[in-house]
């Protein structure tokens, strides 16, 4: 159960931008935004925590301790031909979500949106930077990695979050769930990636990622392509 403990050097703007719904708004204050990427930094305290278990592709079960059976068809289709997988989770702690909620209740919306904005992509990193780290030791092992899904992505139930905070033992990193079953501190994901065994000249398996993979098509953070 390793734990990550790497500094969060910096929260990207951009996705900032995106989080808080203003990719179309160009005219919106740069500034705003890079202040709270700025308060962002010194609020969060970024932790992360990953296990490796072995994985039966046809039963969909994680071989932890009792089993953790997955539910869904787009997990299932996105673990094929997997024999391994890598449970994490990554928070940015309570310091940040009692900030945004303090800046809200003065009537400060704006800077309470941008902030949560900013906690949002800076989770997201964190958990960017635990696969970077992880990456290498498991290309030396011989295996690939999939992109990291969570809970509620395509049709995998998010009542399935609390299997999630056992088999990844969120509760070293201070990650639980709320009455409601949400992630507490909020600001925090519990993810899955999947390990397939890497065969020299053979295509790897391909599935939607990110925005592509959620049905949510009126979303206002969603990335859409465009040409030119």
């Amino acid at each position: 159960m390793p734990v990550y403990h790497a500094p969060l050097l910096q929260i990207d703007p951009k996705e900032t931008r995106r989080y808080a719904g203003l990719m179309n708004a160009k005219e919106f204050d740069e500034q705003m935004i890079l202040d709270a990427c700025e308060d962002g930094l010194l609020l969060a305290e970024p932790r992360g925590i990953w296990t490796l278990y072995d994985y039966d592709c046809a039963a969909q079960t994680v071989a932890a301790e009792p089993p953790f059976t997955i539910v869904g068809k787009k997990i299932g289709a996105h673990l094929a031909g997997c024999d391994k997988v890598i449970l994490l989770s990554a928070t940015v702690g309570d310091a940040i979500e009692d900030e945004v909620t303090a800046r809200f209740a003065r009537g400060e919306y704006v800077s309470s949106v941008l902030l949560d904005a900013a906690a949002t992509t800076a989770v997201e990193q964190i958990a960017d930077g635990m696969e970077k780290a992880i990456a290498p030791q498991m290309a030396r092992a011989g295996y690939g990695m999939r992109w990291r899904f969570s809970p509620g992505y395509g049709d995998w139930p998010l009542d399935q979050q609390p299997e999630m905070i056992r088999v990844c033992h969120c509760k070293d990193i201070g990650v639980g769930l709320s009455d409601s079953s949400m992630l507490v501190p909020r600001k925090s994901i519990t993810a899955i990636i999947g390990l397939y065994k890497v065969e020299a000249g053979k295509a790897e398996h391909a599935t939607p990622k990110g925005c592509a993979a959620c049905p949510k098509t009126d979303c206002p953070s969603r990335v859409t392509k465009t040409n030119g």
